[in-house]
Formats: C-alpha cells, structure tokens, sequence
C-alpha cells in the first residue's frame, strides 16, 4: 500500500524464527485489501467487479469489523464512504493497516520472539523491551518540524501507537460524514491501546472529530490519546503520562528477563 515497514527485534535468536512468514502475511495482506491495486479483491468489489459473495471470509470479516467501526465512531470512521485511490468509495486501509501488522506482531511472537517493534509508516507495535535498554521510546514528531519531537513516551510490554496526522501528506483525511477534508483544529492526533488495527481507526476517527476528539478518545475504554496543535500546544488524555507497562511475554515462556 505504499507503506514502508521496519522490523525491530532484540531477542538473542538466531535467524529471526517467523520472519519468512510474517513477509508473506504482508505481501497477502496488500494483494488483498490494497486499494492502489486495481486487481485486488477490494478494490474489484468497490468498484462492482464483484459482490459480496465472491469474497474470502477473510475480506467479510474485515468488512463486518469496519462496519462495526462505522457504528461505534458515530460514522467519523467509515471504510465505504471515503474516496479511494481506485476511485470507488471502498477504502478499509485505516483498519487493514493496523489489523495487518498487528497480525505480524502475533506471528513473530509465536515464533518465540518477545522483544521486537514493527513500526508501519509511524503506526507502531512494541513487544518487551529493546534489550538492553530498560523501555522503548516512542518520538512524536513535531507538526512544524520533522527533525524535532513534540512528545516521547517510554514503555514496555505490550503497545499499539497509531497518530492520524496532514503535515506529511496533507490533507488527506476525509470526513465520511461530510465527504470533504476532516476540518480538524488539530495538527495529529496519537492514539493507544493494545490492538493496533481498532487503535489506528480510533486515531483516524479522533481526529476527525477535531476538537473534541481527545475527549472522545479518552471516554473509549483501553485508549488513551494525545493531541498536538498547528500552534504547537500539547493536551493528552488524563491517563498518558501512566502509561501502565505490560508484563513480558518472555517469562511466561521461561525466558529471563
């Protein structure tokens, strides 16, 4: 989809176990759902090729989850109401993204890996820790300035971070309810929980919402969020800076920490 995407490990495991497998995963995950592609399942049923019943269940339970999304957001995330790059108005990427790494993280975890950060175009995955430092550090860029940070946050365990932000590419963010330009006050907006896919739909329906989206985000159970203006102001959730760290898969596996 366009997407760069870094892979992090720092268990002392010869040949990275799963490695093979989690590539492959994406390169599915992107013939599937990518809506850059004009022959992919996607982007054939959004623009009438196909039906709802010449789908994978796969593509139906993708499709089940963003309409639930669409209901639960209020319809400020909605994957069949935002143009996409095929031209339909199909597009679950603000979903898939997330779900697809997510999905990443599991498989390098079973493959015994406990330490590990898979980082997709700024929307991020942590397991552990980056032995041998204590806690991952996680820099928000600066709306102003890309080589300055307007916020870090440290943590280890288990954490999904997804920031909707337009200074990189603009503004690309649509507001389903409207169909025109999110017209948020908002510079980006973080987001994060424990399952990248709903937290990366969460950020996006956030920050559409503007103003109010950080309340919003911080009344959503397991989210917590923060918000950075073109002004440079800051305001997080009331919880951020408690970020609770998760105990490390590793020792459940007999692994010292």
């Amino acid at each position: 989809m366009g997407m760069a995407i870094s892979i992090d490990v720092h268990d002392d495991v010869a040949g990275w176990p799963g490695l093979d497998e989690v590539i492959a995963w994406l390169h599915h995950v992107d013939a599937t759902f990518s809506p850059y592609r004009l022959d992919s399942p996607i982007s054939r049923l959004g623009l009438g090729e196909i039906t709802l019943d010449d789908v994978t269940a796969e593509v139906a339970d993708v499709l089940f989850t963003c309409e639930r999304l669409r209901i639960d957001t209020g319809g400020a995330f909605d994957a069949f109401a935002v143009p996409a790059p095929n031209g339909s108005h199909l597009d679950p990427s603000g979903y898939v993204k997330g779900w697809a790494v997510q999905r990443a993280a599991d498989l390098l975890e079973a493959a015994g890996l406990c330490d590990l950060c898979i980082n997709a175009g700024g929307d991020i995955v942590v397991r552990g820790r980056p032995r041998p430092d204590p806690a991952w550090r996680i820099g928000l860029r600066s709306p102003s300035d890309p080589d300055s940070v307007a916020a870090v946050i440290e943590v280890t365990g288990d954490l999904a971070v997804a920031t909707s932000a337009t200074y990189e590419r603009g503004a690309h963010i649509v507001d389903p309810r409207t169909g025109q330009p999110a017209g948020s006050g908002l510079a980006s907006l973080t987001v994060t929980g424990t399952e990248l896919g709903m937290v990366d739909a969460y950020a996006t329906a956030g920050f559409v919402l503007g103003d109010a989206g950080l309340d919003w985000i911080a009344d959503q159970p397991g989210l917590d969020g923060i918000a950075i203006g073109w002004d440079g102001g800051v305001r997080a959730t009331a919880a951020w800076h408690d970020l609770a760290r998760g105990e490390e898969h590793c020792e459940a596996r007999g692994r010292q920490p």
